[in-house]
């Protein structure tokens, strides 16, 4: 090695290392390429989406609040109730009475006041509504001015007018009343039919009016948490009302709130706020609205002060669960399951039974009981549908003529019932007893046929099927069962999955394993 330095061979090394330094560079520049990799077209760029910041939400909702604002008002309903004159506002304690049983203060202001004639008192009830009209039509809800004698709107510059009330649905608890005045800003109904989950919504009206005793209506803000929901048997100052495809919202909706609009972020109307869950009366984040689709379909009707007709079949549906479609052999988990007709009703004329599913109607596809209440409930009466069934693991077509749906019509679940007849045996953790006069008289069974469940087992397989202290069984594996003794006939050697019909429909009670 020591040679390579001498003499004439200096040139040659300097050539060598210089060489050597030129390739070092030269693969330092280079990319960072594996053995055998081609070099790759350059990577796509990514989609930059949108970027929304809090200066355009804030944008949004003001321009909302400016837009519908002005056209939601504030609804007083003044309702008179009677207290009969036996009725004092005052209560002395259990004992008063004298030795004849009477109360001795009642005797008391009897003797130097005479009795006490009827009372009236005055109720005066709160709620919202949303000018949709700038010659004064306002629409609200039906519970907000149901049985008021006098309505007073108060727009939000404050003045006052006394309202008539033009038209009202207690089916869709929707209802339009009228102020005599002109060129009023007014809101605009959208299609809810394209409200999804998760867009934002807000909420207009005016919660707790009378406290703060301002006319202009509030604001609040949330998404739309769920479409489709149904709230049967709420209640109101007319009566029981089942409310079948709302809109729930986060949105606060507070007392007061009833009858004012749910609006999308471009300031049109998608539903009229109309029911809150809670556990204390105020707001805990679920709130409901009637969809604005509800209300087209009804506001010009109500306008003209025409009666609200829907169609009807006269059957009460369940949805299928996968344990039912197994039982009845469907092809896959579709359609509705009848569980119930009203006698004489278009359904039974027709020749639809209890244990039919039905698959369409009018080769509208049926997959909830929702889709055969719209469906149906959108038909006139009289006209003439064609639903296909499934019966017996063969699918059929039966020409059904609607009817009209009768006001008021509701099954009542029976009350508990007490044990007046001896207890029946256990089956699958059921005790039974037959439906006695008295028992059928106090809790309005108008079908005796049946039986009644005294008591079933929380561990048991009728408690997982659902089945509770006071159903009424009248089938078994479409056995109808008329009384105990052919219910112990029908259970003694029942073996495998059960297929079990009560008022409620049909559930599948398993063996006990």
């Amino acid at each position: 090695m020591r040679q390579l330095f001498k003499g004439k061979n200096l040139p040659v090394i300097f050539g060598i290392l210089f060489l050597g330094v030129a390739c070092g560079l030269i693969i330092a520049g280079r990319p960072n390429i594996r053995p055998n990799e081609a070099i790759s077209a350059p990577a796509a760029t990514a989609v930059q989406l949108p970027q929304t910041n809090e200066a355009d939400f804030r944008n949004a909702f003001v321009k909302v609040a400016d837009m519908v604002g002005p056209a939601v008002v504030s609804i007083s309903a003044e309702r008179v109730q009677k207290i009969p004159g036996g009725v004092r506002q005052f209560y002395f304690g259990p004992g008063n009475r004298d030795s004849t049983g009477n109360d001795f203060f009642d005797e008391f202001f009897k003797d130097f006041f005479g009795n006490i004639p009827d009372q009236e008192r005055k109720q005066i009830g709160l709620g919202s509504g949303v000018i949709i009209d700038g010659e004064g039509y306002i629409l609200t809800n039906d519970h907000v001015i149901s049985g008021a004698e006098k309505i007073t709107v108060i727009l939000p510059d404050g003045r006052s007018f006394k309202a008539e009330v033009k038209g009202t649905d207690p089916t869709t608890d929707l209802a339009i009343i009228k102020i005599a005045a002109k060129n009023l800003p007014h809101a605009t109904l959208g299609d809810s039919d394209l409200v999804q989950t998760g867009e934002w919504a807000v909420a207009i009206g005016n919660p707790f009016g009378f406290a703060v005793n301002n006319p202009k209506p509030t604001v609040t803000v949330g998404v739309i948490s769920a479409i489709h929901r149904s709230l049967p048997g709420m209640f109101g100052p007319s009566g029981e009302r089942s409310y079948l495809d709302l809109i729930q919202t986060d949105a606060a909706i507070n007392p007061g709130n009833s009858g004012g609009p749910l609006c999308d972020l471009n300031g049109r109307v998608i539903g009229i706020n109309v029911a809150i869950v809670s556990t204390t009366g105020g707001y805990q984040g679920v709130g409901f609205a009637i969809p604005s689709n509800v209300a087209n379909n009804v506001i010009g009707d109500l306008i003209k002060g025409k009666k609200i007709v829907y169609g009807w079949f006269g059957v009460s549906v369940q949805e299928i669960t996968e344990d039912l479609a197994k039982f009845f052999g469907l092809p896959e988990k579709q359609g509705v399951l009848v569980a119930s007709l009203i006698k004489d009703g278009p359904a039974e004329k027709a020749g639809i039974k209890t244990g039919d599913v039905i698959i369409s109607i009018d080769n509208q596809k049926i997959t909830s009981v929702r889709d055969v209440l719209r469906t149906v409930g959108s038909k006139k009466p009289g006209e003439k549908t064609n639903v296909t069934i499934f019966r017996e693991k063969k699918g059929m077509v039966v020409p059904v003529t609607v009817g009209e749906r009768p006001s008021g019509v509701e099954e009542a679940a029976p009350e508990e019932a007490k044990p007046e007849a001896k207890e029946d045996i256990l089956w699958r953790g059921l005790k039974v007893i037959d439906i006695t006069p008295d028992i059928a008289k106090r809790n309005n069974i108008q079908d005796t046929s049946g039986v009644i469940i005294l008591a079933a087992d929380p561990d048991s397989p009728a408690a997982e099927a659902g089945l509770n202290r006071g159903d009424i069984i009248r089938e078994i594996n479409k056995k109808p069962v008329p009384n105990k003794a052919e219910y112990n006939k029908i259970v003694a050697d029942l073996k495998g999955d059960a297929l079990v019909r009560t008022d409620k429909g049909y559930t599948i009670v398993k063996e006990n394993e």
